[in-house]
């Protein structure tokens, strides 16, 4: 009788096969203007384990908080060369790093402007469907007024804002994917 399974021992892995092609960390090309920020960060799972096989992608709006989207109807200029879309492989460290630049206030379903934020889906080994979470700013005065934010508990919320590191423009987020210090993942 073998032991039973541990979190790095589920199904998957199976990004590298079909997704390595779409990898893009640059989501905001150099000649984007606007304020130029780096995420680094690192994805572990529920026994504290860095995941050597997790994807990260993102998609935000840029610094007018317009989505580069048919379906975004504002009228708020656009940057061709911005696309407000990257998809970033974790390492063997389950370290991720991309840049782009920091997204302004996009309307949420109410119509109120959200904080800026980025949006955030996890693959990972073991998840039979995206995990769905966000990054915001750290010391954004529009956080305490976001929607989406104030429907988490606040002991919670942290998981959710990036931090400040010793870097200029470098921030670090993480993603806890069960057990203790858990990410906050939302229904979608």
């Amino acid at each position: 009788m073998s032991p039973p399974p541990t979190a790095s021992q589920t199904v998957g892995p199976f990004f590298v096969i079909g997704c390595a092609w779409q990898d893009r960390n640059e989501i905001a090309p150099a000649g984007v203007s606007d304020e130029r920020v780096t995420i680094k960060g690192r994805v572990y799972d529920g026994d504290g384990k860095p995941v050597s096989d997790a994807l990260i992608e993102i998609w935000q709006a840029n610094s007018q908080g317009k989505y580069a989207h048919p379906e975004d109807t504002q009228n708020k200029s656009i940057d061709p060369a911005f696309q407000g879309f990257g998809r970033i492989p974790t390492d063997d460290e389950g370290k991720f790093r991309f840049t782009t630049i920091k997204p302004g206030p996009a309307p949420g379903p109410d119509g109120k402007a959200q904080a800026p934020h980025l949006a955030v889906s996890v693959f990972a080994r073991g998840l039979l469907k995206r995990l769905v979470s966000r990054i915001y700013f750290p010391d954004e005065s529009a956080n305490s007024a976001d929607y989406a934010l104030n429907l988490v508990d606040k002991g919670r919320r942290e998981t959710l804002i990036a931090k400040k590191t010793s870097t200029l423009g470098t921030l670090e987020w993480n993603v806890i994917l069960q057990g203790n210090g858990e990410t906050v993942f939302f229904d979608v």
